[in-house]
């Protein structure tokens, strides 16, 4: 195991040599009944998602990781998140770090809006005074106040976002991390967005997120980071990496 390099103190995001691979499995069985009449059926293959990934985050850096579907972005994010692990390589973090990588992840779908804000900004490490103190704002900014007494497995995909998007906003986190899940709002919402992920990046906020809009990748961020097919294939300006990546896939 390679040593653990000491995070610099500029850096927020430290990725070294970082490797993961998944099993996929063929024709899986799934009961104890079909493991016993199809022992053979457990057959996979380890697939390598990503492969010797280094980089580093810049403490108030806005980021943007691009690559066509299957590179490895949304595994690298969830790798900085910490839900899931590299079989090699280390991952390290400097501050407070939310993330927002899957519509409704840590929702309780029978619960309320209002019952899901205490919830999930409890596991962002925020006590139940602190919430009560910020309880109106997150309403009010995800502009859901007329639903938010209602289940949230009712809420459309957008009013999830709008939700868990302004829960995060409002935890006072130093890395915000993205997937692409603002894609799902409407155009008043994600403008809306936009518009407060300037506003964390003027505060120095740390921000990474994965888009497949190059346009607004060069217009918010100060870098973009290419994967291809589990590899860094490039790592500069956003102008620079944008320009390339739209040239390989035209």
């Amino acid at each position: 195991m390679r040593k653990k390099k000491t995070i610099d103190d500029n850096v927020a995001i430290q990725v070294d040599h970082v490797s993961k691979s998944f099993k996929v499995y063929f024709d899986r069985a799934n009961t104890l009944k079909e493991r016993l009449l199809f022992w053979n059926r457990n057959r996979h293959e380890d697939r390598l998602v990503l492969k010797d990934i280094s980089v580093k985050i810049y403490q108030g850096e806005t980021v943007a990781l691009i690559g066509v579907n299957g590179s490895g972005k949304s595994t690298l994010l969830k790798l900085m998140t910490q839900i899931i692990y590299p079989e090699k390589g280390t991952i390290q973090t400097k501050g407070k770090l939310v993330s927002l990588l899957e519509l409704g992840a840590g929702f309780h779908p029978d619960f309320s809006g209002r019952e899901n804000i205490y919830f999930n900004a409890s596991i962002f490490g925020l006590s139940k005074e602190e919430i009560d103190e910020r309880l109106e704002n997150i309403i009010d900014w995800s502009e859901l106040r007329e639903f938010i007494d209602n289940p949230v497995r009712t809420y459309s995909s957008g009013m999830y976002m709008r939700l868990a998007f302004s829960i995060a906003i409002n935890v006072d986190a130093d890395i915000l991390l993205i997937d692409e899940i603002l894609a799902v709002g409407d155009q008043h919402f994600q403008d809306k967005c936009y518009a407060k992920m300037q506003e964390l990046k003027a505060q120095g906020k740390t921000m990474v997120f994965v888009t497949h809009g190059m346009q607004i990748a060069k217009k918010y961020c100060d870098r973009a980071i290419w994967l291809y097919q589990g590899h860094l294939k490039m790592d500069d300006t956003t102008e620079k990496v944008v320009d390339e990546y739209l040239k390989l896939c035209s």
